[in-house]
């Protein structure tokens, strides 16, 4: 647990679990599996997470459960946001459900922290999502009876029955992780089919160009999928997931925002053997999210810095500097230079893109 972060979108982490398994090429210079890897390698929470290769410290697929870590949140009387997992996957096929219901337990009697969580397994957070009511309700009164509420800064919860106001849990934001095309199209119809406050994208690294306007929300719910969190269409009496109508965050205002995509997230790489960022990439998934209302936040470019931005001093790079290593860029008509993150900045055409979801009370 850190109570303060350098994340620009967040404000502390919870590692309650740490450790992963790579699936996908965004995976590939994550910064955790470095980190639990090397200077971390023999930290308790982190110690035999990963096994060294030619290409240093890769993740070995086990994964932690830091019990001790478990009722940190209850203790800061401050309001938060906070990452959850930022060192792992909550979602993870190595996680135990008794573990989740414990966590998202622990979120339910904090409703005044935000706790944001990404995955790359949007299946399983799907899936259990939509049959834990029951059991986190539970969960929940077991650990007010056992603790008899000490140490925590919450006052009394509401009704927590199934399809009561709690449910989902509205200081929960749920995202998923996209860095290419193939994993957008992958991973946000299934989180458009998961029981969500706020659902929302990161896309960092991002290592390729993404169209949110191609993204359809599933509209068939099997018979026998197992759930109690439907949407029923009137007009023909059949259920569905939530439908965001024809194209990107078309599911209208009011009620029908729970249908949509939240809040947007674009960051470049940044690391040993980071990949530059086409700033077209970014331009698009602004302009997207800028004509569906969506909340954007340009998070950082990373180590590279495209010809045609300013860096963090307000100094633009042209022409001349380009990082010979780039030359992929260059028929494009864009080069960048290697500068580092905190040199980059984060400003997209000049601007800083600071756009949260509101927080509804």
């Amino acid at each position: 647990m850190a109570d303060h972060t350098q994340i620009e979108w967040t404000d502390a982490t919870w590692n309650i679990v740490t450790g992963c398994s790579v699936v996908s090429p965004g995976c590939t210079n994550c910064y955790a599996m470095k980190l639990a890897g090397t200077r971390l390698r023999d930290h308790p929470s982190r110690q035999g997470l990963t096994t060294d290769s030619k290409a240093g410290p890769v993740w070995n697929g086990q994964v932690r459960f830091n019990a001790d870590w478990l009722t940190q949140p209850l203790r800061w009387a401050k309001p938060r946001k906070i990452f959850v997992c930022a060192h792992g996957d909550l979602f993870h096929e190595g996680v135990a459900e008794a573990e989740l219901d414990q966590i998202f337990a622990v979120m339910a009697l904090c409703p005044h922290h935000v706790f944001q969580v990404l995955t790359k397994r949007p299946v399983r957070m799907r899936d259990y999502l939509s049959q834990a009511c029951g059991r986190i309700a539970d969960r929940i009164v077991a650990m007010r009876r056992a603790r008899g509420d000490r140490d925590m800064v919450v006052g009394p919860l509401p009704n927590i029955e199934p399809g009561a106001p709690w449910w989902p849990l509205p200081n929960v934001w749920l995202g998923v992780s996209v860095e290419d095309q193939a994993r957008a199209d992958e991973r946000i119809p299934i989180l458009l089919a998961t029981p969500a406050a706020v659902r929302w994208i990161s896309a960092e690294p991002l290592l390729g160009p993404v169209s949110l306007n191609a993204i359809q929300a599933p509209r068939y719910v099997p018979e026998d999928h197992d759930t109690d969190w439907k949407f029923s269409c009137l007009e023909t009496g059949d259920y569905y997931f939530f439908d965001c109508g024809d194209g990107f965050n078309e599911g209208g205002d009011g009620p029908d925002r729970r249908h949509r995509i939240d809040w947007v997230v674009v960051g470049g790489e940044s690391g040993q053997g980071s990949r530059p960022m086409h700033p077209d990439w970014a331009r698009n998934i602004r302009d997207d999210c800028a004509a569906a209302g969506t909340p954007f936040l340009f998070k950082q470019w990373g180590d590279h810095l495209p010809q045609d931005q300013t860096d963090a001093s307000g100094f633009e790079w042209v022409t001349g500097h380009s990082d010979s290593r780039n030359r992929d860029w260059e028929p494009q008509g864009f080069a960048s230079i290697r500068i580092g993150k905190k040199a980059a900045g984060r400003r997209l055409d000049g601007v800083q893109h600071d756009g949260y979801p509101e927080v509804q009370s």
